[in-house]
């Protein structure tokens, strides 16, 4: 059993999203196994890349200054296999957009990654119709799916019907971002989604605070927490210590205690 479903033998799940390079390589590292260590279950690492539709203002500004501080796929994943030597153990999901990965060469790519340790692949540009050479070369790492409130019944079927490991379940349409409120109707599109698989289902965009992930966690398999991650992060005059293992530990206990109820 891979590391990603055994992690979601213990659900809700936890899963904070990182961008590697932000605000350097070595603090960013560091961010990573603090969140690891202090209550994430799943990470989803972010590779930089100057052009990510998927994201809102607060990412899109901290992959910029990733890419000015000089991160590249190759220093990334150089990153995540430091990670497995400092003892995190926890599932790493690489998340990036296509180009990088095409102009590394994708074969390169995912034995690199899965030599570095990645359990796993998000790109937010790859559709299903156009991704079956990545998901032959990646073999028994999957490619997380991404679905919508927008998402057409019977694409949602397809798509779930032959997800592994989870579904990304974008809980707005838009780009990624804190909301004040989690959308009207989630709990509904969740059950709408687990008619056609028991691929657990996560959902992310628009979670911005413990309350809401709690919330999350009592419909659906997952909590994906991104922008919050990064702006607590990045204002923070300490990431590591303060910033990520607080915040970790804070989204973990709120949704432990749905666990309990």
């Amino acid at each position: 059993m891979n590391r990603i479903d055994e992690t979601f033998k213990k659900k809700p799940i936890f899963m904070p999203y990182f961008p590697l390079g932000y605000p350097d390589i070595e603090i960013s590292v560091d961010v990573i196994e603090a969140l690891a260590k202090n209550g994430a279950d799943l990470v989803e690492v972010g590779l930089s890349f100057s052009d990510p539709l998927a994201d809102g203002p607060v990412i899109q500004q901290a992959t910029q200054i990733a890419l000015e501080h000089g991160i590249t796929v190759k220093k990334s994943l150089a990153a995540v296999a430091e990670l497995r030597k400092r003892g995190v153990t926890i599932p790493l999901v690489l998340m990036g957009y296509f180009n990088p990965i095409l102009a590394y060469g994708q074969d390169a790519f995912i034995a690199d990654a899965r030599a570095a340790g990645a359990d796993g692949f998000i790109i937010p540009d790859l559709p299903l119709e156009e991704s079956a050479e990545f998901e032959a070369l990646a073999g028994d790492l999957p490619l997380i799916r991404m679905l919508a409130p927008t998402t057409p019944p019977e694409r949602m079927e397809k798509v779930a019907r032959e997800a592994r490991g989870f579904i990304y379940l974008v809980s707005v349409t838009g780009v990624t971002g804190a909301r004040s409120t989690l959308a009207a109707g989630l709990g509904d599109l969740v059950s709408r989604v687990r008619e056609h698989t028991s691929t657990p289902v996560c959902v992310g965009f628009g979670i911005g605070t413990p309350e809401q992930a709690r919330e999350v966690g009592g419909m659906a398999d997952g909590a994906i927490v991104g922008t919050a991650c990064v702006k607590a992060i990045g204002a923070s005059g300490s990431p590591v210590e303060a910033a990520a293992a607080r915040f970790a530990r804070e989204f973990k206990s709120a949704m432990q205690e749905h666990h309990k109820e």
